[in-house]
């Protein structure tokens, strides 16, 4: 593992298996998008019922609640490096087949589900493998650096090159995008594999320990250290209001705001354009206010940004707020992950990641339900001042742990450490 100090900062070297995570990451995330743009494309060729259409995009998101806590018990169990090109190289051969399908004229809705829903759950145990892996590719004190530059890079390839590309692919046929999502996953697969990490070493597993076991532990793990609690039940309450505000964000730009497509464009291209600036910037605020600090510190403003978008009825305000939303967005993922990574047991940090994961999103889905509703009750500007409702009882649930020397619980034996947090 290598770290370099860049003007003050400790961030990751790029030799050393991090540029070759980093390079798979970007390019599975640029794969990910292609495909994303193209599935609703696709699907509404396929069918005029708006419910299932809605279904594809459904089945996208239902196996974390399925599946995301059996995916971290499997990840602490096995070579996460193995585990995560496995399934890059299984995920590419199976989009790769459907592309052949949609090229011969066989897609169907159903096959659209089915693809939506078998493609997460082996995101499941990738994901987590990714979270447990990049401890041994970085050194401690780099790893907020080296969150913030994946994650910089994914929205850089999902949010900017991505969707604007699929157009281009699709006058070339409908299967185009997702033989180009194919080919994504299995260079990454390829990236993947070349690292040369060791073996993580593992106690032997006590006798009768079963998945359903260790993911139980996983679970009580998170439960019984404070802070990844309080962060928990903070970034969960979080997206149900990220639910009401993404699910309806189209009516109040377009209704409330009488503006055309152009300007959700506009509103869209500000999240993003504020979300790689807070992974570029964002580690200015940790020096100075610690990483749990920060957290609160983005929360706190993300709510103002909302409530300033669900009150003033401008475009300019609009754009503004979001650009700001999305700078404090990026500083919150980073640092939840990074925390999540430094409080956690190397030996169980695919579980903890899952269960960490699996309760933060169950909130979206009834969030995007709450914002339809309000919308419709009360006019396209209301989910906007739901979701600052829903932030605000997040910041809430993260004043108590606000310290940067909150306890570590032990999972082993129930001991308190103190560990400091940057």
């Amino acid at each position: 593992m290598a770290t370099i100090e860049v003007a003050g900062l400790r961030v990751p070297a790029w030799r050393g298996g991090f540029g070759r995570l980093w390079s798979a990451a970007v390019l599975s995330g640029f794969g990910d998008a292609l495909r994303t743009a193209a599935l609703p494309l696709l699907a509404v060729r396929l069918t005029d019922q708006p419910l299932l259409v809605a279904s594809v995009t459904a089945c996208g998101y239902l196996p974390w609640t399925v599946f995301g806590l059996l995916g971290g018990a499997i990840a602490d169990r096995v070579d996460q490096r193995r585990a995560m090109w496995t399934v890059d190289a299984s995920r590419g051969l199976l989009v790769a087949a459907f592309a052949v399908a949609v090229a011969l004229g066989h897609a169907s809705i159903g096959l659209l589900i089915v693809l939506a829903f078998a493609l997460t759950t082996l995101q499941t145990l990738f994901d987590n493998a990714a979270t447990a892996l990049l401890p041994a590719l970085v050194d401690r004190d780099a790893l907020g650096s080296a969150n913030a530059r994946l994650m910089t890079g994914q929205r850089v390839a999902g949010g900017l090159l991505g969707g604007p590309v699929v157009p281009l692919l699709l006058v070339g046929g409908a299967a185009v995008p997702f033989a180009a999502d194919a080919l994504t996953f299995l260079v990454a697969a390829a990236l993947v594999a070349s690292l040369r990490t060791p073996v993580p070493e593992r106690e032997p597993r006590p006798a009768g320990s079963t998945l359903r076991r260790e993911t139980a532990e996983g679970l009580r793990t998170l439960v019984r250290d404070r802070a990844l609690r309080a962060l928990c039940a903070a970034t969960a309450l979080c997206n149900v209001g990220m639910g009401a505000l993404v699910a309806t964000l189209v009516v109040l730009v377009t209704g409330w705001l009488d503006a055309g497509d152009g300007a959700y464009a506009a509103a869209m291209t500000a999240y993003t354009t504020g979300s790689l600036a807070g992974g570029a910037l964002g580690g200015r605020l940790v020096e100075r206010v610690g990483r749990m600090r920060a957290v609160l510190v983005a929360g706190i403003v993300q709510t103002g940004a909302l409530v300033a978008t669900g009150a003033v009825r401008s475009l300019t305000v609009l754009v503004a707020a979001l650009t700001v939303f999305g700078f404090m967005g990026m500083v919150w993922n980073v640092n939840t992950t990074t925390l999540m990574q430094e409080r956690s047991p190397a030996a169980m940090l695919g579980r903890v990641s899952s269960a960490f994961r699996t309760l933060a999103v169950a909130g979206a889905p009834l969030g995007a339900l709450l914002g339809g509703a309000v919308a419709t009750a009360w006019g396209g500007n209301t989910p906007a001042l739901l979701a600052a409702a829903f932030f605000t009882l997040s910041v809430t649930a993260l004043i108590p742990v606000r310290r940067p020397d909150v306890p570590v619980v032990a999972s082993e034996d129930g001991a308190t450490a103190v560990h400091g947090i940057r």
